[in-house]
């Protein structure tokens, strides 16, 4: 049957000569994109930056805001961007975490955050996880946590990324 080329929306690029096996989900942003009417927006330069702040009060408060909201596929959105956090965009973690907290009562900033993260996968859909053939297989973890991350709940904030083979698989 010969190489992969797909699998579950992964594209597979092999540069065999180099020892370089990239992960690529290009044709998967592209759909996100489309499917939220995004497929012409203009890129952002990250996910989040410094100064973006969510808490509760953002949510919806009253009728017109439930209103507002009600057609708007939050939920979903969070669980795309999920799986694309997962199989090959570790850099969305922090961001889609944060936006996960507020799935079951999510505010327009909820959702204007949301799509600011699907701007950036825009700009940066041709990114994708490398790894390099080498000897030297091991396993290289790095962690990171803010005391009192998130304001709600003055609950923290932590995280974690392993490699291996220069990529990320974890």
């Amino acid at each position: 049957m010969g190489d992969a080329s797909y699998v579950n929306d992964i594209k597979i690029h092999r540069d065999r000569p180099r020892g370089i096996l990239g992960l690529s989900q290009e044709t998967y942003i592209n759909k996100i994109l489309e499917r939220f009417w995004m497929k012409d927006c203009s890129p952002s330069i990250a996910p989040i930056v410094k100064g973006d702040k969510f808490n509760l009060n953002q949510c919806q408060k009253n009728n017109f805001e439930r209103e507002q909201m009600k057609n708007i596929l939050y939920a979903s959105v969070v669980g795309i961007l999920m799986y694309a956090q997962v199989c090959t965009r570790p850099n969305i973690a922090f961001a889609v975490g944060t936006l996960r907290r507020y799935q079951s009562n999510p505010g327009i900033d909820h959702w204007r955050a949301a799509k600011k993260v699907m701007r950036y996968l825009q700009g940066t859909k041709y990114y994708m996880l490398m790894y390099r053939q080498t000897d030297n297989l091991d396993v290289i973890g790095y962690s990171g946590s803010d005391f009192v991350g998130c304001v709600d709940s003055r609950k923290l904030t932590s995280g974690y990324i392993f490699m291996m083979a220069g990529g990320a698989i974890s």
